[in-house]
C-alpha cells in the first residue's frame, strides 16, 4: 500500500468512517485535484478509472465525507456545489467571468463585524467577488 493509500484509509478509520472503494475515489480525486470541483467533474473524473460510480453514490460519499470533517461543501449563490480537503478555516474569492474558486487565508476582521452589529463568531467565511489575475489581464486592465 502506497504512502498516500495508508493515509487515506488512517483518516477513515480516525474517523470513524467505513472506506468503501467510491468514497475511496473521491477522497483521493479531491486530494489531488484541489480546484473546487463540482460533484458533476469529480462523477466523470474518478468513472474514468472506474465507470461504476452513479451521481447518487458520489452525492452519498460526498456527504459521508462532509460529515466526517474530512473534507468541505462550498456553496457559492449561483453556483454548483464544489468541494475541497481543506477544511482549515479559510475565505474563497470566485471570479465573475470564469467562475474560478481560490483560497484566501483566513483573518479575522473583529473590527470590522463590530461595526456592522455582527460578532466574529456568527461569520463562517467571505467570499470576495471580482475578477482573478489571468481574466484581469485578458482585459487590457
Amino acid at each position: 500500500m502506497n504512502p498516500i493509500s495508508s493515509e487515506i484509509a488512517s483518516s477513515f478509520r480516525r474517523h470513524g468512517l467505513r472506506c468503501t472503494a467510491q468514497r475511496y475515489a473521491v477522497f483521493q480525486y479531491l486530494l489531488k485535484h484541489p480546484r473546487h470541483p463540482t460533484v458533476e467533474e469529480i462523477r466523470k473524473a474518478i468513472n474514468r478509472h472506474d465507470p461504476r460510480a452513479s451521481r447518487a453514490t458520489v452525492y452519498n460519499s460526498l456527504h459521508a465525507l462532509v460529515e466526517a470533517g474530512l473534507i468541505r461543501e462550498v456553496s457559492i449563490a449561483g453556483q454548483a456545489t464544489r468541494f475541497e480537503c481543506h477544511i482549515e478555516r479559510h475565505h474563497h474569492f470566485v471570479c465573475d467571468r470564469c467562475e474560478r474558486i481560490e483560497d484566501v487565508e483566513w483573518f479575522d476582521f473583529e473590527e470590522i463585524a463590530k461595526k456592522s452589529g455582527i460578532t466574529s463568531h456568527s461569520i463562517r467565511e467571505v467570499v470576495f467577488q471580482g475578477l482573478c489575475a489571468n481574466c484581469l489581464s485578458r482585459t487590457g486592465r
